[in-house]
């Protein structure tokens, strides 16, 4: 339903800020970039000062004239707006600079459906882009406005072109979070697997370009698309983390986060954002060389709890330390538990540091010992190597000869149940509160 030009497209932005506003000049910057990644090309950049909107266009009438004129004389064919419009502010934009206007949610949208890869993400993203669209219908059809009927003289031959779109744009809808429901339901079905294999889970969160598919490429040797670019990677990735001292992880690399995400998309990017509202750790990564790291790091915090994944623990990883100097170190807590890793995931330096936090954090107490399990033990013994339990074995007429070597965390859920080898795990263990 949204056939996109493929040509570039010539912009001018419209950069409104509020009196004394601190972060102006950041804000205006990012903005650029976000015009750059959806692929457009920059003409001018006219800033206004805000400090009571106008209803009309949001910005000054003075204002709207000033960018009129600035398109005219630069050939521009889009205007685009660093602020969220409303329906008839942008309607009353496009009649006054004869072209097309798009605000702040329409262009991240508009980046989302050229990044999304995957069905679901594709789905997702039209899904959003229909509720946006759905605001913007009811003045989308002025030249039928005869055929509303309803008064004498408006009584139009049958349905309108406008109630035809709505109905299309509701049955569209409808039949989208249908399938994003049974997409949803395989994830669940997914993540319970994972649940039942006792194997952590970690997340990957940060404001969007701080490094966070370049350090789960790095980590997990995949193949993540990543870029120099706002919202590089959009879909949903999740990938076994080796080497770990606590035993394996999942670690699945998210979504980027940004000021004035628009609601929509917070809500239809589910798949993405449950892996990190259902993770055990997450890894909050932040870009070393920006001076505005720490509000960009409130940001994502805020986004978090929106998707309720705000008591979720983190450990902030300090990454790009290449463009500070920086050295790689882990900053810890009065009680010594890892609270910050410094590292640069281009270089790899602190990588081991990061590895080495993620398994204390995740691993708490290990248990190093020796068991023995029956030939009939097949199931635990199975369970036991997936949860990477097992540092050496051997097998004779008896059964197994395990040598265990993992997280008192990791072993403590395989131990329940009835059964002699069963026992055998709880006796290791001895812990009954922590086998409740």
């Amino acid at each position: 339903m949204f056939d996109r030009q493929k040509k570039g497209e010539r912009a001018v932005l419209v950069l409104p800020h509020s009196r004394g506003g601190s972060d102006a000049v950041e804000r205006a910057e990012e903005f650029v970039e976000l015009v750059k990644s959806a692929g457009a090309e920059v003409l001018a950049t006219i800033p206004a000062r805000i400090d009571v909107p106008n209803p009309r266009y949001y910005i000054g009438s003075g204002k709207a004239e000033e960018v009129a004129e600035a398109v005219r004389a630069l050939g521009a064919d889009l205007v685009l707006v660093d602020h969220l419009l409303t329906p008839v502010q942008e309607r009353n934009l496009e009649k006054l600079l004869s072209t097309r206007v798009v605000d702040r949610a329409g262009l991240i949208l508009d980046i989302f459906a050229q990044r999304a890869r995957s069905h679901e993400g594709k789905m997702e993203v039209e899904l959003a882009q229909l509720k946006h669209l759905a605001t913007r219908l009811v003045r989308g059809w002025t030249h039928l406005d005869a055929q509303r009927g309803g008064a004498i003289g408006n009584r139009g031959p049958g349905e309108t072109q406008l109630e035809t779109d709505r109905r299309l744009l509701a049955e569209r809808v409808k039949m989208l979070s249908n399938r994003l429901e049974k997409v949803q339901t395989q994830r669940n079905q997914q993540r319970r697997a994972r649940l039942r294999n006792t194997v952590p889970r970690v997340a990957l969160v940060g404001y969007t370009n701080a490094g966070k598919s370049t350090l789960f490429n790095t980590l997990t040797q995949g193949e993540v698309y990543a870029a120099d670019q706002l919202f590089a990677t959009l879909d949903p990735t999740v990938r076994k983390l080796e080497d770990l001292s606590c035993g394996p992880a999942v670690l699945a690399d998210t979504v980027g986060f940004v000021r004035d995400l628009p609601h929509d998309l917070v809500a239809a990017f589910r798949g993405t954002l449950a892996e990190a509202r259902d993770a055990d750790l997450l890894l909050h990564v932040s870009d070393a060389a920006d001076e505005e790291r720490q509000r960009l790091h409130d940001v994502v915090d805020q986004v978090l709890d929106e998707i309720d994944a705000g008591d979720v623990p983190q450990l902030h990883v300090m990454n790009k330390i290449d463009l500070t100097g920086a050295e790689p170190r882990i900053v810890r807590n009065a009680e010594g538990v890892p609270q910050q890793v410094w590292l640069s995931a281009h270089s790899g330096a602190g990588l081991e540091l990061l590895r080495q936090a993620l398994g204390e954090l995740l691993g708490g107490e290990r248990v190093q010992s020796e068991l023995r399990l029956p030939l009939s033990a097949g199931r635990l013994h199975a369970r036991l190597r997936a949860a990477g339990a097992i540092a050496e074995e051997a097998v004779d007429e008896e059964g197994w000869r395990l040598r265990i070597d993992a997280p008192r965390s990791v072993l403590a859920p395989l131990a329940g149940g009835q059964g002699m080898e069963v026992a055998a795990l709880r006796d290791l263990l001895g812990s009954p509160d922590e086998l409740a």
